[in-house]
């Protein structure tokens, strides 16, 4: 029995297609099975409720397997502590008391880098990790750059020729499509031969700028898409704008600050750690298609 958190979120929604061809028992826990693929109902066990909640993970862990754990963003949560390990904490415990064996998290580039300590998310993210480590499990943490699939958010811009980040427009670094993250959980997931606590890196097949995306952007979408460089300030204030809360923009801020200062430049590309999908075919295959939609 494999249970997935996030099964309807960017990444678990892929993981959830992959692992519905594997003979595997597959069991989800979501807020609004409404939300889940009507070919999924029927298919997998669903447990209602929030993978924060002690009752909710007791029943869901219920002779489970594997986990495949993700922390949901909360952009109105007091600490990062809170946001991260604290929501994890009652997962932690759960792990050990329903006999769960392997876990596999999402995570990030960073540790063992200069900058790991003052990273704001991701910082939190890796004290996440080491919290489930610690449990005596069998843990694998996703170290992922930043997400291709991000720039979804920016659709309306780019078709007006424009994105934006806060990185150094020449600064090459990986990035990942949540596919190929999807593709790789699936694996741990599946063949649970493996044992002990370790990072397993993600890198996607090669180091681009925020330039070299803009020119790829052009080629792909047959229309001039330039790199718009905003401010750290600039990015505070426009998140605060919406009302999220002083401790979630600053641990953005801070993971953006240490992005610029070789947060994701600590992991060696390899064959081990690189991922097949090319920013130019997911720009084909993904952003295209929203873009002219």
């Amino acid at each position: 029995m494999i249970v997935l958190t996030t099964p309807t979120g960017d990444i678990g929604s892929q993981l959830l297609k992959l692992l519905l061809d594997s003979d595997e028992d597959l069991r989800v826990i979501v807020r609004d099975p409404a939300k889940l693929p009507d070919a999924v109902h029927g298919r997998v066990d669903i447990v209602t409720g929030s993978h924060g909640d002690p009752e909710v993970v007791g029943k869901a862990f219920a002779d489970a397997d594997a986990v495949f754990w993700v922390v949901p963003p909360d952009s109105h949560s007091v600490s990062l502590e809170a946001a991260f390990s604290g929501f994890t904490g009652v997962a932690a415990e759960a792990f050990a008391s329903s006999g769960v064996s392997h876990v596999v998290g999402v995570s990030a580039l960073g540790r063992g880098t200069p900058v790991a300590g003052s990273a704001g998310l991701v910082t939190a993210s890796l004290a996440m990790d080491d919290l489930i480590a610690g449990t005596g499990v069998a843990y694998r943490a996703l170290a992922n750059p930043s997400f291709m699939d991000n720039l979804l958010r920016q659709v309306d811009s780019i078709r007006d020729g424009v994105f934006s980040d806060t990185v150094d427009p020449d600064r090459k670094a990986p990035a990942a499509a949540t596919r190929d993250i999807a593709a790789v959980a699936a694996g741990l997931l599946v063949d649970r031969s493996w044992t002990g606590v370790d990072t397993v890196p993600v890198l996607g097949p090669e180091d681009l700028s925020a330039n070299d995306m803009a020119r790829i952007m052009s080629e792909v979408l047959g229309r001039p898409v330039r790199y718009e460089r905003e401010s750290l300030e600039g990015l505070a204030a426009r998140m605060k704008g919406f009302g999220l809360s002083d401790a979630f923009v600053g641990g953005m801020v801070d993971m953006m600050r240490a992005k610029d200062e070789g947060l994701d430049d600590g992991v060696a590309r390899t064959p081990q750690t690189a991922t097949p999908t090319t920013f130019r075919q997911w720009c084909s295959d993904v952003l295209k298609p929203a873009v002219n939609a």
